[in-house]
């Protein structure tokens, strides 16, 4: 078992957008390993890394139990949300190409892998999934430059709608302002707020760009950018606090996990 170094810090740091919107860091969490996204429950956190998931209190961060996937071939790990006692990642082949992608299931109790969905060669690299109103979401990105695969570049990067067998019934692109924040990388995380949208991350800005469903057209609508204190990366709201909007982030070059808030 990995020793654990923790530190939680209250604090009064502020960031505000544009819009007025304000994100305040709540609880900093020291992780070693910290390298992709953080998933959220009631009385836990899970840290995502390219080939493990390492579940932590989040009373005192301390470490409780690690899975390794390594031996069985997983590569890259992106993000993860808990449902109803199952945590779902997101894993693709990035660099390599085609892209793959697919959907792997774990126990939260034990981190025990019960279960995966393979999308094979899809429409991108798949970075993140998300559960709402009876339908799976999924972001599937593309890249300009290194890591760019069948042609396309950042412009490719989509939002996916599925059934709960995983069937397609919708997909949306980002608009050309927003994929301009994203280049050279992409749309490497989201998660859907209870308002409904859309709170979605790139790869390196310290921002949410919240995006909004269209009634019309396939462009998601772009509502306003939040400044937060993690650099992009995957993110998870934590449902569990009923009257307060707080999501999880990173902060993977000082091995931090950060709880802020959202007014």
């Amino acid at each position: 078992m990995i020793r654990m170094l923790f530190t939680l810090i209250t604090v009064l740091v502020i960031f505000s957008s544009s819009s007025g919107q304000k994100a305040a860091v709540v609880k900093i969490y020291d992780v070693p390993e910290v390298k992709q996204a953080i998933a959220v429950d009631r009385n836990y956190f899970y840290a995502i890394n390219n080939s493990t998931i390492t579940k932590h209190d989040k009373k005192d961060g301390k470490l409780l139990v690690k899975w390794d996937g390594t031996g069985e071939g997983i590569s890259h790990l992106n993000s993860g949300i808990v449902i109803k006692g199952r945590l779902y990642c997101a894993s693709s082949n990035y660099p390599d190409s085609p892209m793959a992608g697919s959907v792997e299931i774990f126990d939260t109790s034990t981190l025990e892998h019960i279960g995966n969905h393979s999308f094979g060669i899809y429409t991108g690299s798949l970075t993140w999934i998300d559960w709402r109103e009876g339908y799976w979401f999924a972001g599937f990105a593309h890249y300009t430059g290194a890591g760019s695969s069948e042609g396309k570049d950042t412009r490719w990067t989509s939002v996916v709608k599925f059934d709960k067998k995983w069937q397609r019934v919708g997909s949306w692109i980002f608009p050309e302002e927003i994929i301009k924040l994203f280049i050279p990388r992409s749309n490497s995380g989201a998660a859907f707020g209870r308002d409904g949208r859309l709170y979605c991350t790139g790869h390196d800005r310290p921002e949410i760009y919240v995006m909004e469903i269209p009634g019309t057209g396939f462009t998601l609508k772009h509502i306003t950018t939040i400044e937060t204190p993690v650099p992009g990366q995957g993110i998870a709201f934590d449902h569990s606090e009923k009257d307060k909007k707080i999501i999880y982030g990173i902060r993977r070059n000082e091995n931090q996990v950060i709880a802020f808030e959202i007014e």
